[in-house]
């Protein structure tokens, strides 16, 4: 498979590199960005002021983002050039919001009204909510809240800097026979999960709003987490436990196989291999060296995406 790597400067010039020694594609439905790493191969380097790093695979764009770290060492001749980036969505955590309450909000207005971000899109939603920016609180914060509450999703990047809060209404589908795989296996986690919640009212009392979890209970996890009214679900409150809960849970079943090469997939396909049935991807690994391309496809079985394959 032909894979390269484009480097953009400010001054719109850009040039590709082939020769990729190792490099490291990652995506996951709970990450609000790509991220990617390389190290290259190159006769020679002239390039300054780095501002885009896009990755390709067949001619087609895997990551499009921005240059965290570069850096150049000459050794023998030759230059090898390490590069790591994270796409564009990644600046979704990095702009905070005016706090308060702001009503009739939709991902639309969220997205188109406040900060202009280069190369991020989204998901075409009017659907309106109110949401309660918090001290220190970000885009990427309103965007979770408003998915929450509007589609009861946690939200995800598709693409490579599409911010969506559904799955994809037609999605690609991959079938993979054990012949055709490398490795496949499952892996679960209990660390995050939490067994009671507690928040206070609004008068700053506690016993009004609760929740028990009672498949953790049943793992024998004893786990309490206090939090005083969230005003993020201030119409609501009851939901703002329900979805801690979910969060808590989030990826604590993965199902998972690597294969030779890469297909193509993204977040919300469908997939089925070994043990896993039609479901939605939840990430994706690609890494490769001089020994070829792998990519390792998982599948996560918890409270957001099981309930919405």
């Amino acid at each position: 498979m032909n894979t390269y790597v484009v480097l953009k400067n400010t001054d719109g010039f850009e040039r590709a590199f082939e020769k990729l020694l190792s490099f490291t594609f990652r995506k996951d439905a709970y990450q609000p960005y790509t991220s990617f790493g390389a190290k290259i191969s190159t006769d020679f380097y002239e390039l300054e002021n780095i501002s885009e790093v896009m990755f390709f695979i067949d001619n087609r764009l895997i990551h499009h983002g921005l240059a965290d770290n570069i850096t150049v060492t000459t050794s023998g001749g030759s230059d090898i050039i390490s590069v790591s980036s994270r796409s564009f969505t990644s600046m979704l955590i990095q702009n905070q919001m005016e706090t308060g309450l702001k009503t009739n909000m939709s991902v639309n207005t969220l997205m188109d009204s406040f900060y202009t971000l280069p190369y991020v899109t989204h998901e075409d939603n009017s659907e309106t909510s109110y949401i309660y920016v918090k001290s220190n609180s970000n885009m990427w914060d309103g965007i979770v809240n408003l998915s929450y509450k509007i589609c009861g999703t946690y939200p995800y990047i598709r693409g490579t800097n599409c911010v969506r809060m559904t799955p994809v209404e037609n999605p690609s589908e991959f079938s993979y026979l054990d012949s055709q795989i490398l490795s496949k296996g499952v892996s679960m986690t209990g660390r995050k999960l939490m067994s009671h919640f507690h928040m206070s009212n609004i008068k700053e009392e506690f016993g009004e709003f609760e929740l028990e979890d009672s498949e953790v209970i049943a793992q024998n996890i004893v786990r309490h987490r206090f939090f005083e009214l969230d005003k993020q679900f201030l119409y609501n409150p009851q939901q703002a436990l329900e979805y801690r809960s979910k969060f808590a849970s989030r990826a604590k079943e993965r199902l998972f196989c690597t294969y030779s090469g890469y297909n193509g997939e993204d977040l919300s396909d469908l997939v089925t291999f070994g043990y896993a049935y039609t479901e939605r991807i939840g990430a994706i690994t690609i890494t490769g060296s001089s020994d070829g391309i792998i990519t390792e496809i998982s599948t996560y079985r918890d409270k957001f995406l099981t309930e919405h394959v």
